[in-house]
């Protein structure tokens, strides 16, 4: 049950990241709505509210996490209920946007996915998306209604600064992410660099040269998400043979892990990689050198002012 301050708002989480959504109730105050959730012997999902919503405004957690498509018909399903039970509005929390890389047709015949899971989300009534680090921002503009798109930008810029590493750069994987990279590099005082590479397949990436001076640089090496590890990986040894320092730091938003990305990560010799819970990362998939920082205040943040009809620009920065 929510406090007085926040008596016309609801908080639920799905069942893709049960720790994040118990750590933004804490942030919020609140004790987390209560939602039954199940899947039937044949696989469908269900779900079920346990207590009167009509009239409130419904804040929905539902990260794209280790099973994709399973949790994005869990979320429709939830939002689907929480429409026929009159809820007043239903805002909805993506920290991990699933199929945001499927942003445009790169050859025929193809599928905009990203476009299409909008579709599917304002179909259903959709009247808000909070978000993290997209792929790509032009997704912003698949949606009629609202989309805070938030950053993990403020985070790294924290930690990474508390370590006062010298001789700084920053490097971006391809030219998609030196924005994000630029503004990574200006905060910390660091210098840029990024990496030039192709695609031949899907999950495949071969790097062609470096842009940027890193000899002699102590490496930041930044991503949206770390999918199978391919680029930065290999990445590495572009770097080293350019003469970079020993220690060599990653960073990314969403720890996607899939196929190899573990092993791969585990041994590639990285000082630290850094990640987000946007995803659930399960013991499993956690590894010496990895640290975690928690995304749920920023979107407790968020939730608090959006409720309270305040500005968020600042939490963009």
């Amino acid at each position: 049950m929510a406090t007085n301050h926040y008596s016309n708002m609801r908080f639920f989480s799905g069942s893709s990241h049960p720790s994040l959504g118990k750590d933004i109730a804490k942030g919020l105050g609140i004790d987390p709505g209560h939602i039954f959730l199940s899947k039937f012997s044949c696989g469908e999902t269900y779900a079920k509210i346990e207590e009167s919503i009509r009239g409130y405004e419904i804040y929905l957690l539902q990260t794209a996490g280790q099973n994709v498509n399973d949790d994005y018909m869990e979320l429709f399903v939830m939002m689907d209920a929480f429409r026929r039970s009159s809820a007043a509005a239903i805002h909805v929390i993506i920290p991990h946007f699933g199929y945001a890389r499927q942003d445009k047709k790169s050859a025929p015949r193809e599928p905009i996915s990203s476009r299409l899971i909008a579709d599917l989300l304002s179909a259903i009534g959709l009247d808000r998306l909070i978000t993290v680090d997209l792929h790509a921002d032009q997704i912003q503009g698949f949606f009629s209604k609202p989309v805070d798109h938030l950053t993990a930008l403020p985070l790294f810029v924290d930690y990474f600064s508390k370590k006062n590493l010298m001789d700084l750069v920053v490097v971006a994987p391809d030219a998609g992410r030196a924005k994000f990279a630029k503004r990574l590099s200006d905060r910390l005082g660091a210098e840029l660099a990024f990496f030039h590479k192709t695609r031949p397949a899907h999950n495949v990436a071969e790097i062609v040269h470096v842009v940027g001076d890193v000899k002699g640089k102590t490496v930041l090496l930044v991503d949206d998400m770390i999918d199978t590890a391919g680029t930065v990986t290999s990445g590495l040894t572009a770097l080293r043979n350019l003469g970079c320092r020993h220690d060599i730091y990653l960073a990314a938003t969403h720890a996607v892990l899939s196929g190899p990305a573990v092993d791969r990560l585990s041994k590639a010799g990285f000082k630290e990689v850094v990640m987000t819970d946007t995803i659930d990362i399960p013991m499993t998939k956690r590894f010496e050198n990895l640290k975690i920082l928690s995304i749920a205040p920023m979107l407790a943040e968020a939730i608090k002012r959006n409720y309270e009809k305040r500005s968020i620009s600042s939490l963009y920065i």
